[in-house]
């Protein structure tokens, strides 16, 4: 029988989902509570559901449709911008319908790179990001942030080379839930535009942000439309997350490059997906808003049940998405922390590892897939478990 020969592939280089990994273990240890993935506990908008049914009977939705994405869609999507964001996409920033903001940031690398290229990627990040670099051939340049997850633009600057094609920020924040103010992503915004480089701005956490924070897109800013890709999820405000749905907006020059990549690995979105999304923007963020108060509550739980631990470990401030990222004063294998976490206490959280943390030994806790009892006794479980492992678990 012939055989493939194994070879070497650009995927080696690519670490292991995490996610999967941790989903693995859980799977392992029935009744484990999993603070672990970062979605919403609630689903879509009944008109989306319904605006969705409809589309599964129409003859048009088992058929190709417009690459870019339905011209409903994008006139909604175009609305919502133009109120909410402050950005105008009037031609010179384009509009493009994605499975997901993951597939609009391949979009972007795709677009805006060639091999050997660089993507500076402020740490911690999020890890499809680092993985979508390295896909392509291009070399991810890691620059910490400060002791609060702000992003460091002295660092930023310093670390532009001839190579650089991107700076990528994303507020609010995965996995930190660090939310970057309006003078700092105008510094980031001002290095890309003297430079010569994209800003690749993810907001899939827009509308989660707490104690009268607010987000800002950084494509709203003066001069910043010509330099700025912004991403957009509806996976988390409107419980869309296994529906992939989402969109960008793009300078209007990379529309060619950006349709190629589209052409080839979607063809077009997905038809009832589009209109359940269609419909869930005409709802609005008035169906989102009163479900992320109450997730400021649990947020508020979170904080509260991570006290007793004290000095052991330390919570930089977290005032969007729904994450925190929990760093802990001690020398630690995280990895192995997590899995003992989940075998002998039953509650799953993600190693900051996964991340590129530059701060130390750092667990990522998600609270939003959760109703607030189960993250309750999440926390507990999680705090019981720290405070007996971290005296005992140590890396070599």
């Amino acid at each position: 029988m012939l055989r493939t020969r194994a070879t070497p592939s650009r995927m080696d280089a690519v670490q292991t989902p995490i996610i999967d990994a941790i989903g693995s273990l859980v799977r392992e240890v029935p009744g484990t509570i999993s603070l672990g993935q970062g979605m919403v506990h609630w689903g879509p908008p009944p008109g989306a559901l319904e605006a969705a049914r409809s589309a599964a009977l129409a003859p048009a939705s088992h058929r190709y449709q417009a690459g870019a994405g339905m011209p409903d869609l994008i006139e909604r999507i175009t609305l919502k911008l133009r109120e909410e964001n402050g950005i105008a996409a009037d031609g010179a920033t384009r509009v493009i319908v994605t499975a997901g903001s993951n597939m609009a940031f391949m979009h972007a690398i795709l677009a805006t790179t060639s091999p050997g290229d660089e993507v500076i990627l402020p740490t911690p990040f999020y890890f499809n990001h680092e993985m979508a670099v390295q896909m392509v051939g291009c070399h991810v340049v890691r620059v910490p942030t400060d002791e609060d997850h702000q992003l460091d633009i002295a660092a930023l600057r310093r670390a532009v080379t001839s190579r650089t094609r991107a700076i990528v920020t994303i507020s609010p924040n995965n996995p930190t839930g660090a939310v970057y103010g309006e003078a700092l992503l105008a510094e980031v915004s001002d290095l890309c535009r003297t430079r010569g480089l994209y800003h690749v701005s993810d907001e899939a956490y827009e509308y989660f942000t707490y104690g009268g924070v607010r987000h800002v897109s950084p494509a709203s800013l003066p001069l910043a439309s010509p330099h700025t890709i912004s991403l957009f999820s509806l996976s988390k405000a409107f419980g869309f997350a296994g529906w992939r749905i989402g969109y960008m907006t793009f300078p209007e020059q990379l529309a060619g490059a950006l349709m190629k990549s589209q052409d080839t690995i979607l063809i077009c979105p997905p038809i009832v997906t589009q209109a359940a999304a269609s419909a869930a923007l005409a709802e609005g963020r008035g169906y989102c808003e009163p479900l992320v108060q109450r997730l400021d509550e649990v947020r508020g739980l979170v904080l509260e049940a991570l006290g007793p631990l004290g000095d052991r470990c330390i919570v930089p401030p977290a005032q969007g998405a729904f994450y925190c990222l929990v760093r802990i004063a001690a020398d630690v294998d995280t990895v192995v922390l997590a899995e003992r976490l989940i075998r002998e206490h039953g509650v799953a959280v993600v190693p900051g590892l996964a991340f590129g943390d530059e701060h130390g030994a750092c667990l990522r806790v998600a609270y939003g897939a959760l109703e607030r009892a189960t993250v309750e006794e999440g926390m507990g479980r999680l705090v019981d478990g720290l405070s007996r492992l971290l005296p005992v678990i140590t890396s070599p």
